[in-house]
This record gives structure tokens, sequence and C-alpha cells, in this order.
């Protein structure tokens, strides 16, 4: 029995909480034989001491069943010795996803914006526009999409071993969150990340679906990367708050997307201002900071404070020749609903928040064909 025999061998191995196997995930770095003995060589760069237990009995327990070799040895480290075997072969130059027409990336410069809020309402607005569509929370080391939606649920594995995407509010919808727990930090370094993001592409069972959206990671990391590399999209939507801390982020995503041929759609503004709602008698007069304020008939009125500042995102998305697709103000609602794992859009699709949710999908689609 050879190297080849043994690796093939391998391939019924996935590693734990994935349906990938070993090989193609490139953890298999070198296969030593050595008459009755053999050696494994393994590249793992997770910390979970659990997880590596578990995989190096599995070989074992499969090598010593399916082979003749009396003594198998496993080898874990970082720095292992390159095997001259086969090794996953890279896909050359972004590729689509079978069954999906159109795949949207929504990015932020920052964390603390309001990405992933804005993605799950934006996937709803597109859904509530009779779109079949899926959503893909991509965010590895902070995974929201399990709390936004109020999911607690581990997919299921199909019996070619891949993924099946959970069925959420009328979305097929897929997150890191489902398959760690949510609950213990995920500390990985670049080429896993890769290999993960790549699982999310190609070995989930998607169906077919007018949009995908993935909600990204905040920054211009290895998973961003990845996914410029690997997947052709249709566009990207930058998230943004109005203070300058953030704005000064978004040109890098900008920039970032633009290298890789990938279009920026445009520039969505979250928590653009407060919205306070009130009501006095109705011939009152009503000022604030010297500004007369309009009461309707019944005595009810609404005002607009920016707590930040105005025009943040009107200005950078001007100076990027992109639209400003959307303000959306900070709102007690759309906490309430997010932190009940209910989106905004379903518990109050009457809303004037969802309302600007909905105006800013059909830009989006606008903007897709032109």
């Amino acid at each position: 029995m050879n190297k080849d025999d043994i690796l093939n061998i391998l391939k019924k191995i996935t590693y734990p909480g994935f349906s990938r196997d070993i090989v193609s995930f490139g953890m298999v770095k070198n296969i030593i034989v050595n008459d009755e003995n053999v050696t494994v060589n393994i590249n793992i760069k997770s910390q979970n001491e659990e997880k590596k237990n578990q995989l190096i009995d599995e070989i074992k327990s499969t090598l010593l069943s399916e082979t003749p070799f009396k003594e198998i040895k496993v080898d874990i480290g970082e720095n292992v010795s390159d095997s001259k075997g086969p090794q996953p072969t890279a896909q050359q130059g972004p590729s689509t996803i079978s069954g999906i027409k159109h795949i949207l990336a929504v990015s932020s410069g920052k964390g603390g914006v309001g990405k992933s809020t804005v993605s799950v309402n934006l996937a709803l607005s597109l859904r509530d526009l009779d779109f079949k569509v899926g959503l893909l929370d991509l965010d590895i080391y902070g995974p929201s999409l399990p709390v936004v939606l109020g999911l607690n649920e581990q997919p299921e594995l199909n019996d070619d071993r891949k993924l099946i995407p959970l069925e959420c509010l009328g979305m097929k919808v897929m997150s890191f969150g489902f398959i760690s727990g949510n609950q213990s930090p995920t500390i990985w370094r670049g080429p896993l990340v890769s290999r993960m993001t790549e699982q999310f592409f190609y070995d989930v069972m998607w169906g077919d679906l007018d949009y995908l959206i993935l909600d990204l990671p905040p920054g211009t990391g290895d998973i961003q990367l990845t996914l410029t590399q690997k997947l052709k999209m249709d566009g990207a939507l930058i998230v943004t708050t109005p203070q300058d801390i953030a704005l000064a982020d978004v040109a890098k995503g900008a920039d970032m997307f633009r290298k890789v041929k990938t279009p920026v759609l445009g520039v969505i503004e979250n928590m653009s201002g407060l919205f306070l709602d009130g009501k006095v008698s109705p011939n009152s007069d009503l000022s604030i900071e010297g500004q007369p304020v309009t009461i309707k008939e019944d005595g009810s009125f609404t005002i607009r404070m920016d707590l930040f500042k105005n025009g943040g995102g009107r200005t950078e998305s001007e100076r990027l020749g992109v639209p400003l697709l959307g303000q959306i103000p900070i709102s007690q609602d759309i906490m309430e609903a997010t932190d009940s794992g209910k989106p905004i859009i379903e518990v109050y699709p009457a809303s004037h928040i969802s309302e600007i949710y909905k105006e800013i999908a059909r830009k989006v689609i606008d903007q897709i064909n032109v």
C-alpha cells in the first residue's frame, strides 16, 4: 500500500464540524510509510484541542481498520514538511455559483456600524419583492446572523456531505455561528479562514436563488481577499455611519473592490440621525433650538436630531462617484427587533424604516440592471 492509497482513504475523513474532507482542505502535508508503520503529517491552525484529538483518533481508527499497518502515528503542527502527494487545485480567477443569478457583498470599513442588521433587512426587502434570496454570514470571527435572526440550530449534511442551509423567514441562510455554536472565540489564521470561506461558497446546497447576500466581516482582510479572488460578484454595498472615523475607512473598502473589478453599487448611511415622535395640543407653537417644528392637525410631530453629524455619507458617496442608496436613522424599534431575533422588516413591515430598506433594495436592483 503506497501514499496514494492512504491519501484516498483519508479523503473519507472530514474536519470536525465541516463537510469538507481533510485532503481537499489541504491539511495532509506528508505521509511516511515504513514497513508496518505509517506516519501522517497534518497541518492544523485551530487551537481547539478537542477537535485536534478527535481528528487524530479518527485518522488512527480509520487507517487501522482499512490498511494492513500495525502502528499509525499522527503528527500535528504548523510547520510539517510539504507532501509530494496531490494538493487541492486552485481555481483560476473568480467563478460563479451554480444556480445563483446575482451575488452582492455588504461590507464596511470598520465594525459596529450595523452592517449585519442592514444585510438581513436588505435580504428580507428583496424577498418581499418576490425574489428567491439567500443570506451568507462570512464574519467567521464575529458571526451575527444567529442573533439577528434568533436561530440556534445546526445545518445538516446531505448524502454528498454538503451543508444544507437553514430556512428562515422565507430565505436560505448560513453562518459560521451555526456550526461553531457562536459561544467560544475563533482563533484561526489566514489559510484556514480562506478554506472555510470557500467551503461556504461551493459546499453549501444553495439551490436556485435570485440573490445571495454576503455579510462580510469589517475591514479588508483574508476573507475579503479570498472572496474577490474566488467569486464573481455583481457588486458591493458599503455601510457606514456619519462619523468621520467610519467614513475614513469607506474609501479603503471601495478601492479594494475596484481593484478586483467589482462594482461599488453605493453607500448606505446607517445611524443617520434620530427621529423623535411627540404630540402636543393642535394649536401649539413648538420650536427646538430656534427651529420651528411642523405640527400635524392631530397635534403629532416628528423631529430629527443629528447625534453625530449630518451629510457624511452623502459627501463620501459623491467623492467616490457612487449613489447614496439610503439613510437609515437610529431607532429603538430596530434595536428591540434585532435583539429579539426578529428583524424590523418582519416586526414593522409598514414602518418608515422598513420603507427605507425596501427603497434601498429597489435602487440596488436598478444598479445591477443598468
